[in-house]
């Protein structure tokens, strides 16, 4: 893979991202506080954002499908979520004192998600998902979670162990011996194997934790009668069942994915859009299970557990922002919803059938408005679980190639993907295809694949 071209392009064009990246070396470990965040040869810097798009400190304009990890689901700066910050920062950035905003969040969130009984939150997916562990934990008196191959629940010591080389061994990564023991894993959307480590587990395993729909592992959406099953399983021996709908939660529609499975987890952590773009993070679930860590519960000491929050959970300026987003979304749902499945079925549709046009195997997972790129080294059919997508699929030609040519573009994605916006236009789309188009022309070129010929008019195979 020859990318000195490309490279040199991206220097021209990025001179003051470099120099803040070499400034930002000296004083933050490589660079980047979140390691997704540095890509190659070194990341692009930006300066600011509206709607679909943002600027870098050079100047360069930017067609962005990373969306503040996903987040951004009415596209950067929305004017109800602005609006709202606007009002609030003269009441205060942070009191630590409770307040009638967080009630209100609550409540919306309660009304919203299917399983939502109690509510606690936090600030930041990563900790929701710590505390979520630590109540199951309680409430069973078990040690042992299962996880799904693909599935990333933040960076959490055990939450992040057995899938992630660097903390799978006790010895290297900060891992360490118990997490290591307690961390089962097992193949998404495989019915048999998850039965079968739930059942030899029955007396120790604490929970099922699960992504109803794989976020890092492809976008891949579960079975119905696979997250049916577990559900089942998981009642049949007390264990817990537990959604990480982070990414999900009011992405895929007002109820999450639970809503559109009709599978009621026990615990739901959920972030991301819940924050309308402020830090956020929130623990949901059965009452009697929230009720673990209540300061007036009734409960003996020894059935209780502590879950902090942080000193930045319920910050009023994440609450208002929440409630903005919230809210808009649940007056438009009925147009926005739609909009978003209907734009990420014809995405994922001409991705692939531009790149096959030009003699270029991709395969484009998703679900909704969620869409991710691959390039299998052989033939790769139905996707069910993201072990094929890890084996079989060229990894490197999608992280360096694929983004740096589309960064040469204009465009800004993240696993060849991204999460599309109600701020991104027919015209923002058509755009963005036309880049893909020349991308696969010149990576057919590069790699020496005949092409089907073809015009730009019969790249687009139908209106959107």
């Amino acid at each position: 893979m020859n990318l000195e071209a490309e490279e040199k392009k991206y220097r021209l064009r990025s001179p003051k991202s470099f120099e803040l990246f070499e400034r930002a070396k000296q004083v933050m470990a490589g660079g980047v506080s979140h390691n997704l965040r540095y890509h190659y040869p070194y990341p692009l810097h930006i300066a600011k954002a509206k709607g679909s798009r943002f600027l870098d400190v050079d100047g360069n304009e930017y067609v962005d499908f990373w969306m503040g990890h996903y987040l951004q689901i009415l596209g950067h700066t929305p004017e109800p979520v602005i609006s709202a910050i606007a009002n609030q920062v003269e009441a205060g950035l942070q009191w630590g004192i409770v307040h009638k905003l967080q009630i209100e969040l609550a409540e919306l969130v309660q009304q919203l998600i299917p399983s939502a009984q109690k509510v606690r939150f936090c600030c930041s997916g990563t900790e929701a998902v710590i505390y979520a562990r630590r109540l199951a934990r309680a409430y069973t008196g078990r040690h042992k979670f299962l996880k799904m191959e693909g599935s990333w629940h933040g960076a959490g010591t055990h939450s992040a162990t057995i899938d992630n080389p660097g903390l799978s061994n006790s010895r290297q990564g900060g891992s360490c011996h118990d997490a290591v023991q307690n961390t089962l894993m097992s193949r998404f959307n495989d019915t048999q194997m998850v039965v079968d480590q739930i059942r030899r587990n029955a007396n120790t395993l604490a929970a099922v934790m699960i992504e109803p729909i794989l976020g890092e592992g492809g976008f891949i959406p579960a079975d119905k009668r696979f997250l049916e099953v577990i559900r089942e399983e998981t009642r049949k021996i007390g264990a817990l069942l537990i959604f990480d709908e982070i990414i999900t939660g009011f992405r895929v529609g007002l109820g999450g994915a639970q809503e559109f499975y009709d599978v009621m987890p026990d615990i739901t952590t959920l972030g991301k859009i819940l924050g309308g773009g402020m830090p956020i993070g929130a623990i949901t679930g059965r009452a009697d299970i929230l009720e673990l860590c209540s300061p007036t519960t009734d409960l003996p000491k020894e059935k209780r557990t502590l879950i902090g929050g942080g000193t930045f959970s319920c910050a009023p300026l994440s609450m208002v922002a929440g409630l903005a987003m919230l809210n808009y979304l649940q007056k438009n749902a009925a147009e926005i919803y739609p909009a978003l499945n209907k734009t990420g079925n014809w995405v994922r549709a001409e991705i692939e059938r531009i790149f096959t046009l030009f003699g270029i195997p991709v395969k484009c997972t998703g679900f909704g408005s969620l869409f991710m790129t691959h390039f299998p080294k052989g033939s790769l059919q139905e996707v069910k679980d993201s072990r094929a997508l890890q084996m079989d699929c060229d990894i490197e030609k999608r992280e360096k190639e694929l983004r740096l040519r589309l960064l040469n573009k204009g465009v800004y994605v993240m696993h060849g993907g991204g999460a599309l916006s109600m701020a991104h236009t027919h015209e923002d789309l058509r755009s963005f295809l036309e880049k893909i188009k020349e991308v696969a022309e010149e990576m057919a070129d590069i790699h020496l694949v005949k092409p089907i010929p073809s015009s730009l008019e019969s790249i687009f195979s139908g209106a959107l």
